[in-house]
């Protein structure tokens, strides 16, 4: 796309002329003049585009579940303001170099679900890409992997029919839980396992977390509410593992 190297020129011309005393005045002068304004519109309008289909297909797959729109505004942000920053780095390796920094950034005001931060890894792709002139290989980038994340969102891969979701139960230190909820749990779930226990309230109180799969027909106010009868009617609390509490086997 660009004849001359685009990030290579500004060092080559430095080093055959050998004038190190004009490092930080013409530097930054040649490689502007580098950047054609045809050249600028392309990759920074490129991006621009891209991100905003990226945008349109994260809410179409997300269209179910919800989204945040300042989410959404930040995708069409990054890959242009990733391409722009590129586009004044020197050199090739330095637009990798900062492109590797940007992947390191963790977007604290972002939930932890893992495709959701897998999309800021598909804006940020795209972004540098056009920074770095490869706008076509941008292009067939987001073509083939929207199409893709558009079907899996169709045909609903990897989904389940069960909900797998952490189950707390509060009890008073004399009830022998043993046995005690099991009975219900085989009623209302396919699968349940009790993966910790531990004390609360100055050891006053014992609290069971289950591992649960809940069926989505089930009624679930008459699910706890049995629940309810066994341990004394104290707290109980069902919640999805991707929102909170999430607990892995080793």
């Amino acid at each position: 796309m660009f004849e001359h190297g685009f990030f290579g020129n500004v060092l080559s011309k430095y080093y055959e002329n050998g004038d190190s005393a004009d490092i930080f005045t013409n530097n930054s002068v040649a490689t502007l003049a580098t950047i054609s304004a045809g050249e600028f519109f392309l990759c920074v309008g490129a991006a621009l585009i891209l991100g905003v289909l990226i945008s349109i297909i994260y809410m179409i797959t997300h269209r179910k579940e919800g989204y945040s729109q300042s989410y959404v505004l930040t995708m069409i942000m990054l890959p242009t303001i990733v391409a722009l920053i590129l586009l004044l780095i020197n050199t090739t390796a330095g637009a990798l170099s900062l492109a590797g920094a940007f992947t390191l950034v963790r977007f604290r005001s972002v939930a932890g679900d893992p495709k959701d931060i897998a999309y800021i890894f598909f804006a940020m792709a795209t972004g540098t890409a056009c920074g770095i002139g490869y706008v076509g290989f941008a292009i067939v980038f987001f073509i083939i992997l929207g199409i893709v994340m558009f079907a899996l969102a169709e045909i609903n891969f990897g989904g389940s029919k069960s909900r797998h979701m952490t189950l707390k139960i509060t009890i008073p230190e004399n009830l022998d839980y043993q046995g005690v909820f099991e009975p219900v749990l085989n009623r209302y779930t396919n699968f349940h396992k009790l993966r910790r226990v531990k004390t609360t309230n100055f050891g006053t109180l014992f609290e069971l977390i289950y591992a649960v799969d809940v069926n989505e027909d089930i009624d679930q106010k008459r699910f706890i509410d049995e629940l309810r009868a066994l341990n004394g009617n104290m707290t109980i609390n069902l919640v999805f593992f991707k929102y909170e509490d999430k607990i892995y086997e080793s």
